[in-house]
C-alpha cells in the first residue's frame, strides 16, 4: 500500500529531488529517513549507511508512492504525461461558447458536476445554436451526427487529436456529457458509430489528477461516484452506448466503473459487463500500461468485501454465481477500506451480522469460520441480539474489553450500518460515543464520529439518542475540521441542524 499520496501534477525531477534527499538524510543517520528505508527496502538498513546508493533511495521512494521499482514509478510518469488530465480545468471558464459548452456539458469528475451545470450548457447551445458547426468536440457534445459527419469528411484526422476546454478526444466529449438528459439515443449512438467507425479507440482514457485508476470510456457510460447519482448520472443512454463500446473492443474489466457503481446496490452495470467478460483476460491495455492496477480477479473480489460489509445480497449472489472467488481469505495490499486481514467473505458476513449474506455463502460450500468471542459479540450487537450478547459475556468475561481495544472506532460504523439500537448495546458495553473511525467501511481510521453520520443523513432519532448518550456536538471530523452541524447543513439536513443547532458552541469568531 502507498504511504504517500501521488501529487495531481506529478514530474520526475520532483521525485528524483526526493531519492536524493532521502539519500543525504539517510547517510546523515536521521532517524526518521533511516527508518523509511527499513520500512521500504527489501535489504533494510545496510551496516554502513554512509555509503547508501541512490538506487537504494530511488526504490524507497517508488514503494513509498506504492510502485514495485523505480523503473516502474518513471513508466507511470510517463503514461500519466501521455494520459493525464487535471480536474482544475473544470472550474476554469473557457474562451468562446463552443470551449463553453463542453467545459459546462461534461461530467468532470469534480465538485463543479451537477445539474445547474448542464442547465447552463442548454441554455448556451440554445443562444449559440451554431456553435456546433465548426467544433468537432462540441459536435459530438451536444450529439450532432451532421456536424460531425462533415466536420470528420473535411478532416478524417480530427477523430484523433485531442481539443476543446478539456484537451479531450471527441468521442470522450460524447460520452461523458450530460447537459440533456432527453438527448435522442438515435444521434448518440449515431455520432459514437461515426467517431469509432473513423478510428476512435473505444478504450480511450484519462488518469484524473494523476490518479492511477483510468477513467475510460465506460467510466463516463455508466456514471456514479462519491457524490452521487443526482451529479454524476450515468448516460441517458447508458445500456446501449456502454453495449457499443464493448462490441467496439473496449475492456469490460473497468476498475474505476467498479468503484464509482459499488455504492449503490444496482447491479445493472455488473450485469451487462458479465457479458462481455468482466472478471476475465489480462486487464486490457490499461493494466498493460500500469502494472500497479489490480488483475481482473482482485477487482471483483474487492467488489465482493464491499457488498459483503454492505449488505448487498444480490450483489454477492451476482459475484459468486459468476465465479469471484468467496472461499479464501483477504490478503495481501489493498485499498485502506479493503484490507488484506486475513478474514473470509463469510467471516465478514458474520461479523456484520447478516445471516442472509452469511447463509447464502455457507450453503454455495463456504468454510464455517472457527469461533472467535469477540467476531461473535460484534455480531450479536449488529443483530440488536441481547440475549446472546449476555451469553457471550457470561462465557468470556474479558470479550468486551477485547473487542472494545480491537475495534475502537465500531461505534462509527455501528452508526452508519445498523440500527439505533445497536449503537446503543455498544455505548452500554462500553464503546466511545464519541470515538472517531470511518462510516463508509469496517476499518479502524480516525476520521469523524457516529454523530457526524447521523447529522449527515437526517436521522433524527439517532441523532437524539446519541446526544442523550453523551455525543459531543463540538467535535470536529479529522479530515474537513467540521462539526456534526456543519455535516448536517452541508447535506442540506434541516432536520438535525435544528437539533444540533441550539447545542453546538458557535465558532469564536462568529464564522
Amino acid at each position: 500500500m502507498p504511504t504517500l499520496d501521488m501529487p495531481g501534477r506529478p514530474r520526475l525531477d520532483n521525485f528524483r529531488r526526493q531519492a536524493r534527499a532521502l539519500q543525504r538524510a539517510v547517510r546523515a543517520g536521521e532517524p526518521g529517513a533511516v527508518a523509511r528505508l527499513a520500512r521500504h527496502h527489501p535489504g533494510g538498513v545496510p551496516g554502513d549507511a554512509r555509503a547508501l546508493r541512490l538506487s537504494a533511495a530511488q526504490l524507497v521512494v517508488a514503494r513509498e508512492y506504492g510502485f514495485a521499482s523505480w523503473p516502474r514509478l518513471t513508466r507511470y510518469l510517463e503514461t500519466v504525461a501521455e494520459h493525464g488530465w487535471d480536474t482544475k480545468l473544470g472550474a476554469a471558464a473557457s474562451a468562446g461558447p463552443a470551449g463553453e459548452f463542453c467545459r459546462l456539458a461534461c461530467l468532470t469528475y469534480s465538485r463543479e458536476d451537477g445539474p445547474e451545470r448542464w442547465a447552463r450548457a442548454r441554455q448556451l447551445l440554445s443562444r449559440h445554436p451554431a456553435l456546433t458547426a465548426g467544433d468537432i468536440s462540441a459536435a459530438a457534445a451536444a450529439a450532432r451526427p451532421d456536424d460531425v459527419a462533415r466536420l470528420l469528411a473535411e478532416r478524417p484526422g480530427r477523430v484523433a487529436e485531442r481539443s476543446g476546454p478539456f484537451g479531450w478526444r471527441p468521442l470522450y466529449y460524447l460520452v461523458y456529457s450530460r447537459f440533456d438528459p432527453d438527448v435522442p439515443a438515435g444521434r448518440v449512438l449515431a455520432v459514437a458509430r461515426q467517431l469509432l467507425d473513423a478510428g476512435a479507440d473505444p478504450d480511450e482514457g484519462y488518469l484524473f489528477d494523476a490518479l492511477p485508476s483510468p477513467f475510460t470510456l465506460l467510466t463516463g457510460v455508466f456514471g456514479h461516484g462519491e457524490l452521487g447519482r443526482r451529479r454524476q448520472p450515468p448516460h441517458p443512454h447508458w445500456r446501449a452506448l456502454g453495449r457499443l463500446l464493448l462490441d467496439a473492443g473496449a475492456d469490460p474489466n473497468d476498475a474505476q466503473t467498479l468503484y464509482n457503481r459499488m455504492f449503490e446496490p444496482d447491479d445493472s452495470h455488473l450485469e451487462l459487463l458479465f457479458e462481455y467478460g468482466l472478471g476475465a483476460g489480462d486487464g486490457g491495455p490499461w493494466k498493460a500500461r500500469i502494472g500497479e492496477l489490480s488483475t481482473p480477479a482482485e477487482m471483483l473480489r474487492v467488489q465482493l468485501r464491499w457488498a459483503v460489509e454492505h449488505h448487498q445480497p444480490a450483489r454477492v449472489r451476482l459475484l459468486v454465481e459468476h465465479g469471484v472467488d468467496f472461499h479464501s481469505p483477504f490478503e495481501g495490499d489493498g485499498p485502506a477500506w479493503s484490507p488484506g486481514d486475513g478474514r473470509t467473505p463469510v467471516e465478514l458476513a458474520l461479523l456484520n451480522g447478516d445471516t442472509e449474506i452469511a447463509g447464502h455463502l455457507l450453503a454455495r460450500g463456504a468454510a464455517p469460520p472457527a469461533p472467535d468471542p469477540v467476531r461473535e459479540l460484534i455480531a450479536a450487537a449488529f443483530r440488536a441480539d441481547r440475549s446472546t450478547l449476555d451469553l457471550i459475556i457470561a462465557e468470556h468475561p474479558g470479550v468486551v474489553a477485547q473487542a472494545r481495544r480491537s475495534r475502537p472506532g465500531l461505534i462509527v460504523w455501528a452508526a452508519t450500518q445498523a440500527s439505533a439500537e445497536t449503537v446503543v448495546l455498544l455505548a452500554e458495553l462500553g464503546f466511545d460515543v464519541n470515538a472517531r473511525g470511518r462510516g463508509d467501511a469496517p476499518v479502524e481510521q480516525e476520521w469523524e464520529t457516529a454523530l457526524h453520520h447521523s447529522a449527515a443523513r437526517g436521522d433524527v432519532e439517532l441523532t437524539r439518542r446519541l446526544l442523550g448518550l453523551g455525543a459531543d456536538p463540538d467535535l470536529r471530523d479529522r479530515r474537513f475540521g467540521a462539526t456534526p452541524l456543519d455535516w448536517a447543513r452541508h447535506h442540506h439536513q434541516l432536520s438535525t441542524a435544528a437539533l444540533l443547532e441550539p447545542v453546538t458552541t458557535p465558532p469564536a469568531n462568529g464564522g
